[in-house]
């Protein structure tokens, strides 16, 4: 059975294993979400399960959502998560952390820290230009982009740009520790985002 739950990124620490190693952890408000609508492949073409988490004021929310919601809450985010079989869920069921157990690995999803504008150094990992030999200030330049007589710039040429803000994905995360009580879910190594960020967890 498919294991998945929404939550915030809280902030990052270590715990220490049973043999005393340090281990770098990530702390998620996760929970509990809510099962708001239920695909199936004659109405909509695939099998999925669409959820709502978080609270949002009503007047925030616009009256399509309001009445697909119905009672079931105010939710500020929805997603979906594709599954193979959508009988274990029905429109309603609440899912917290429990569904984990420790031990158990799964892969997360969010939206990386946004970095505004950067050069090639930091964007691509360029080395520069030398800091010798008649050279003045070229330490951080991109030097020749080595197009010849094209007379173009070939797409996906690596150059300064708009850095972060992207969608990554973090696979082969181990569950440390769940707490069902304070929706507290401990999963090891970085997740991508800030503090605040909505986290998609999936085994």
């Amino acid at each position: 059975m498919a294991k998945f739950i929404l939550g915030t990124k809280l902030n990052m620490f270590q715990v220490f294993d049973e043999e005393g190693n340090c281990k770098p952890a990530t702390l998620l408000l996760a929970g509990p979400i809510v099962v708001t609508h239920v695909k199936n492949k004659e109405s909509d073409g695939y099998t999925a399960i669409q959820v709502g988490f978080g609270e949002r004021q009503k007047k925030n929310i616009n009256r399509a959502q309001q009445g697909h919601f119905g009672d079931r809450g105010d939710f500020r985010f929805v997603k979906e998560f594709r599954v193979d079989d959508t009988m274990p869920w029905k429109v309603g069921d609440k899912i917290d952390v429990s569904v984990f157990v420790k031990g158990d690995v799964v892969r997360t999803t969010g939206i990386s820290k946004g970095k505004g504008f950067q050069g090639v150094v930091k964007r691509h990992g360029f080395k520069g230009g030398p800091r010798t030999h008649g050279q003045k200030h070229s330490e951080r330049e991109p030097g020749s982009i080595g197009v010849g007589g094209v007379q173009r710039v070939f797409k996906g040429m690596r150059m300064a740009g708009r850095m972060g803000g992207e969608k990554i994905t973090v696979k082969n995360l181990q569950v440390l520790d769940v707490d069902a009580h304070k929706n507290f879910l401990v999963v090891s190594g970085a997740i991508p985002g800030r503090r605040g960020t909505l986290i998609e967890v999936r085994n």
